[in-house]
């Protein structure tokens, strides 16, 4: 999958315009995006469609304040979100927070959700580009999120070097489940 921004509408194109390749803590908050994040709702990121899932749209509101790493904030919506794509939000969350063991509550609450398949895909793309990379990334056949939120914890502790290569699997989770949020949200 090619992440088109300009796919979301104006409102969604302006805040993920620029690739952002976050880190998998919390890191800073993007205070350049805040004033648009503020203004941020179902109603005007959404302007001209017509929703279909009230859920999945809070869920593209809760995905853009994490994708600008305003962790609270973000939690705030995906905790009212109760689906599997609200508690994925929600486990994304808990893994930058960094609280790796909430995060795999809310892993183990999302079950099979419809991206994985995708997601192990890309992972295996872009682990496959990365000497050493963990096997499971290139041999699993079925996203597995504990053991990516295991990777991620290792990265973060520094008991492994693969940072950048959970950055890159992070930010194509991200695409993903934004993408699938919102084409739920608008019925497609």
């Amino acid at each position: 999958m090619s992440f088109d921004t300009g796919a979301y509408g104006n409102v969604f194109a302006e805040l993920i315009s620029e690739k952002r390749l976050n880190p998998l803590d919390g890191g800073e908050e993007n205070t350049a995006a805040k004033n648009a994040l503020d203004a941020l709702t179902v109603a005007s990121a959404f302007a001209g469609k017509i929703i279909a899932d009230e859920d999945m749209a809070q869920a593209c509101i809760s995905g853009m304040w994490l994708y600008h790493n305003f962790l609270d904030a973000s939690h705030t919506i995906s905790q009212g979100i109760h689906t599997a794509t609200g508690s994925y939000w929600h486990g994304i969350m808990h893994r930058r927070e960094p609280d790796f063991s909430n995060s795999k509550y809310w892993f183990r609450k999302v079950g099979n959700h419809a991206i994985f398949d995708d997601l192990c895909k890309a992972a295996a793309r872009v682990a496959g580009d990365v000497s050493g990379a963990p096997e499971f990334l290139t041999t699993q056949t079925h996203w597995d999120a504990g053991a990516y939120v295991d990777l991620c914890a290792d990265a973060l502790e520094g008991r492994s070097a693969h940072d950048a290569l959970c950055r890159e699997i992070q930010l194509r989770e991200w695409e993903l489940l934004f993408d699938y949020s919102y084409r739920k949200a608008v019925g497609e």
